[in-house]
């Protein structure tokens, strides 16, 4: 039967789930994936990966993305790509604290993660500690492909509404999904981090 002859017989009860019959927080949800602007917060090598991703080769655009925002009033993602040292810990956290609600954190990079090869009294042991971690994306540094799986894999979660029952579940934290790296640097298998809390 074709849609014409469903809404016929049936209505608006014989559309399927679309943009007029579709509930109002489904639709908020797919909005807020397509349109989350990234608050830069590239501290080492990582920002490089993260700026080439913002580049006209991989395109962030076609994901609702291609704004950086400068402000984090303006900005709901945080992307912490790189080490982040004991003087920066306070800075991230004044920074997280002035981006707007609903928001969410990636960590970009191994350092980043879990403090990486830098395992000493400067270099926080993972960015866990300061902000709640949504989405880990695995790597040193992780590609451009591997933080645009990661920013896919927030998506989904921002739209399914998942990412959010995770942070009631662990009390307004972050919801710690891990990605698989995807640039050929490493293993294709998933990378497993431990995480703090």
């Amino acid at each position: 039967m074709s849609l014409v002859q469903n809404v016929k017989d049936d209505g608006l009860a014989g559309l399927e789930h679309n943009f007029v019959t579709g509930q109002v927080e489904n639709l908020v949800r797919w909005s807020r994936s397509r349109s989350s602007w990234p608050a830069t917060f590239g501290l080492a090598c990582c920002a490089i990966e993260m700026m080439a991703t913002g580049g006209s080769h991989y395109d962030i655009a076609r994901l609702g993305m291609e704004v950086f925002r400068a402000s984090p009033r303006q900005a709901d993602v945080m992307i912490v790509a790189g080490r982040v040292s004991q003087k920066m810990a306070p800075v991230l956290r004044q920074i997280y604290d002035q981006m707007m609600e609903p928001k969410w954190v990636i960590s970009m990079g191994v350092c980043a993660s879990s403090g990486g090869m830098f395992n000493n009294y400067a270099i926080v042991q993972g960015v866990d500690q300061i902000v709640p971690v949504d989405v880990y994306a695995p790597g040193c540094p992780p590609g451009p492909e591997t933080l645009l799986h990661a920013i896919e894999t927030l998506h989904t979660q921002i739209e399914t509404g998942e990412i959010m029952r995770r942070r009631e579940a662990n009390g307004g934290a972050g919801a710690g999904i891990i990605v698989e790296q995807r640039d050929g640097q490493g293993e294709s298998s998933m990378i497993t981090l431990g995480s703090k809390r």
